[in-house]
């Protein structure tokens, strides 16, 4: 991207997610025990674990939770690592919420993230809304959830998204 060749100067501390974003995560993943195939056929448990899991895999709900504060742990670090502009908690959460569900290498690869990184807010929170298709087809729980991350990431309530 446009800024990989200049010197990044990060001007907030390294963020970590709040309680608010495991409240919209887990309610927008939901719990599995057993090992499904997702929307575009990944193998998933817990709170949308993917790595390692394979068909027949069980887990408990304590792991599961292990599991994801290993996996925030992941994408904690990437909206720290490639997001230049200060965040407030609410958009450090959404843009982490959105990394999780997508990967590290969607958000790189994003407008939103090119928005975001010139200081354009605004444009940033529309951006959210664009990625809704998994395997070539809009989701209604992907245009749910990237509504709530948009409006938690302008520091709205995004529960009414969900419920």
């Amino acid at each position: 991207m446009w800024y990989d060749s200049v010197v990044k100067y990060r001007v907030s501390e390294n963020l970590l997610v709040s309680d608010e974003w495991k409240l919209l995560v887990t309610s927008f993943e939901g719990l599995r025990l057993e090992a499904y195939q997702d929307s575009v056929g990944v193998w998933t448990i817990g709170y949308g674990h993917t790595l390692g899991v394979t068909e027949g895999d069980t887990i408990t709900k304590e792991r599961a939770l292990e599991l994801l504060y290993k996996d925030v742990a992941r994408f904690e670090a990437t909206v720290n690592r490639d997001v230049i502009v200060p965040l407030t908690q609410y958009q450090f959460d959404a843009l982490t919420s959105f990394t999780f569900n997508l990967g590290g290498g969607n958000l790189r690869s994003s407008d939103l993230l090119e928005y975001l990184n010139l200081g354009n807010y605004s444009a940033a929170a529309n951006e959210f809304e664009r990625w809704v298709y998994a395997g070539g087809k809009k989701l209604e729980g992907l245009v749910k959830r990237r509504k709530a991350e948009a409006a938690l990431f302008r520091g709205e309530d995004w529960s009414t998204f969900f419920y």
